[in-house]
């Protein structure tokens, strides 16, 4: 990445991968299509089904995808637009050299040239592997380690990235951060239910089959394999949960690097930050330091061997996707297959598009193509109007709390007022033009790309902080909030229906586009982005009878979640999903109020038999409805902060008043929870 900093709050496309927006079809998708509904469900039952029923009866998924659902529809309408201008640009040679068109066309050619990648084999590894092997004692570890990391080769052990300093955000810090595992999370080393020992069994068959790839004898690599398991179980243990992470008080561990070393003084600290071009570094955020109390004494006590062996297996991992066939297919079948459930492999080009379209190789340069060709000027000052229409809805709902006192609600409207606002795409773009991209080259080209990324990460220490950086390219389908930048940013590949439709009527724009701008404005305000200021500071602005009455709020934001039963044996995590589900809820909510505002007392006319505030609820559960794959949802289960689509849908507007007379909801429907444990927030 850009580095995305842990503390971006997204609206929530993990399950999405990041494509290009075009120009809409020629015949744009109906807003509200009556065939999508099932009207033998009633609204107020479960309006999830009510108004995406008969697509989900006809809906199967692609054979190369995880879920599919409107964030899928769109990628794919969207991600032909971005091939035409691979394609394009990829089949002229005569580029100006260094130019952003010979940039993307060499990439997008040296990935497609699937004889050279195969001929070359496990070549690419070489260097590395090469590096491990030549290790000689535990004191090889730093430097190694920091050779990895600087070239995001893989490594393992932790990662590095510079940011804004949560409290302090005028200047920038490193900040260091567990990692090291190989599976999506802590627990999958941790639990003892059968699934997980049958899913460790799998990964550690998976690694050896690699290291065989990579040369090694079988086994060896066995035997190699289960002492990678081993390592990772360790760093597994001392890790925080991913509910333990999402207060920022907790991952907040300044110290001087004379700390840390005292706090880890098996590992050769010196030596690594060297290795990472870092210099005169005073202090260090440790978000975890029992973890690197603990990555310290494995630095100490896991042997040489069982570190190359670890070592070898996250260069091999990392790079697999980008070699030859036999390494895609392995990765492909443990990650894809195996985890999340995905049969088939996605087409050759669509991988290599995938691989450019990142801010950490070519995504920018590629977005500069992209906005000249796909990106309307128009759009852009629609959302501006769009934004500030919720921001100005925002600010009544806080000046009219019942349960906010007057000297918190100064300190969160000084907040919203200080919101910054970035729309399509940068005012700035990246200087891509020290990267070197050879046509020949798809490994190299990705390596260098990397490493050039990770030193312009660096090189922010010491100086002011950049406001002109995005944490997403131009054509990503996704939006962001950023605590310590306080700051929401929409890439222009969020800005097609059924987010935002230039035909449609404004109840379905303000039912998409509009929660998703109300979702960002409220990550300002919520459990993890509340306790930070307007400047961007992790400083607590309320008082202590506020927090504690926002906070009982909240925890019935939390139950109401724990309550959705996603699998047969596995619920929603409220307290994971917290911080989207309040988001979900005072978005859609702060939304509607903009609408009504703009109709400035008009009501609008029924439109297929639909009124103005039904169309603005069908459309938001149009954008959230997806068919996803089980073993899939497991995983996001486990690892993913907002929650499935369904529930996104159905919680939010179970606690919604205005939803409940849109449709003639009477107490004791399913879909009106009682007022004495519906969350009412902002």
């Amino acid at each position: 990445m850009s580095r995305l900093s842990p503390t971006l709050l997204s609206i929530g496309l993990l399950a999405t991968t990041l494509v290009a927006q075009g120009p809409a079809p020629k015949t744009p998708p109906k807003a509200i299509d009556p065939v999508n509904l099932d009207t033998t469900v009633k609204p107020c039952d479960d309006f999830y089904h009510y108004a995406n029923g008969g697509w989900l009866k006809r809906t199967t998924i692609p054979a190369d995808k995880a879920r599919f659902g409107s964030f899928e529809e769109l990628a794919d309408r969207n991600r032909d637009v971005l091939h035409a201008i691979l394609e394009e640009t990829s089949r002229r040679t005569d580029w100006k050299r260094g130019s952003i068109e010979q940039k993307v066309g060499d990439f997008y050619a040296s990935g497609m040239d699937t004889a050279a990648i195969e001929k070359l084999g496990a070549a690419p590894l070489k260097p590395w592997l090469s590096r491990i092997e030549a290790m000689k004692g535990p004191k090889d570890l730093a430097p190694v380690l920091a050779a990895f990391h600087s070239a995001r080769a893989g490594g393992g052990g932790f990662g590095l990235f510079v940011s804004q300093d949560a409290k302090n955000s005028a200047q920038y810090i490193v900040q260091l951060s567990q990692g090291g595992l190989g599976l999506p999370d802590r627990d999958y080393y941790l639990k003892e239910d059968a699934k997980s020992k049958e899913l460790r069994a799998k990964y550690v068959a998976h690694v050896a089959r690699m290291m065989v790839l990579a040369g090694e004898d079988p086994q060896d690599a066995r035997a190699h394999a289960d002492a990678v398991m081993a390592l990772e179980t360790r760093l597994a243990k001392a890790s925080m949960t991913r509910v333990e992470q999402r207060n920022p008080q907790a991952t907040y561990h300044k110290m001087p690097v004379a700390e840390l070393a005292r706090l880890a003084p098996q590992f050769g600290w010196s030596a690594y930050f060297k290795g990472r071009g870092i210099k005169r570094l005073v202090d260090v955020n440790v978000r975890q330091p029992d973890f690197f109390k603990e990555f310290g004494v494995l630095a100490e006590q896991i042997t040489l061997p069982e570190w190359k062996a670890y070592l070898r297996w996250h260069a091999i991992s990392s790079s697999a996707p980008y070699l030859s066939k036999a390494f895609v297919d392995e990765a492909f079948d443990f990650n894809s297959r195996i985890l999340n459930g995905i049969p088939q492999q996605q087409d050759r080009w669509k991988r290599v598009q995938a691989a450019l379209d990142t801010p950490s190789a070519l995504g920018e340069a590629a977005g500069q193509l992209y906005v000249k060709k796909a990106f309307s000027p128009d759009a852009k000052k629609k959302m501006i109007v769009l934004i500030e229409n919720l921001r100005a809805a925002l600010k009544e709902k806080i000046i009219a709390l019942p349960w906010m006192g007057e000297d918190t609600k100064k300190q969160a409207l000084k907040k919203l007022a200080a919101f910054g606002v970035k729309v399509g795409y940068p005012d700035k773009w990246k200087d891509a033009s020290k990267i070197e991209i050879k046509r020949n080259d798809f490994f190299g080209n990705l390596m260098r790309a990397r490493a050039y990324e990770t030193r312009h990460n660096i090189e922010k220490l010491g100086q002011p902080i950049d406001r002109t950086e995005w944490g997403m390219t131009p054509s990503t389908v996704n939006a962001y909030y950023s605590p310590t930048m306080n700051e929401i940013v929409f890439p222009a590949g969020i800005l097609q229906p059924p987010f935002f439709d230039a035909n449609a009527d404004d109840a379905v724009n303000y039912g998409g586009i509009g929660a998703v701008i109300g979702h960002e404005m409220t990550h300002g305000f919520d459990d993890s982005g509340s306790q930070f200021d307007a400047e961007g500071n992790l400083k607590n602005w309320w008082t202590a009878a506020d927090k504690k009455a926002y906070e009982s709020r909240t925890d019935l934001v939390v139950k109401e979640f724990d309550a959705f039963k996603a699998l047969p044996d596995q619920n929603v995590n409220g307290k994971l999903t917290l911080g989207e589900n309040i988001a979900d809820l005072g978005g859609l909510k702060i939304a509607y109020a903009a609408w009504q505002k703009s109709l400035g007392g008009k009501e609008p006319a029924p439109i297929d038999g639909f009124t103005g505030p039904q169309r603005f609820f069908l459309n938001f559960a149009i954008v959230w409805r997806n068919v996803m794959r089980p073993e899939a949802l497991r995983v996001r289960l486990n690892t993913d902060p907002h929650s499935p689509g369904q529930y996104r849908t159905i919680g939010p507007l179970s606690n919604l008043p205005e939803f409940f007379a849109a449709f003639g909801c009477k107490d004791g429907d399913a879909m009106k929870r009682p007022e004495d444990v519906r969350p009412s927030i902002w």
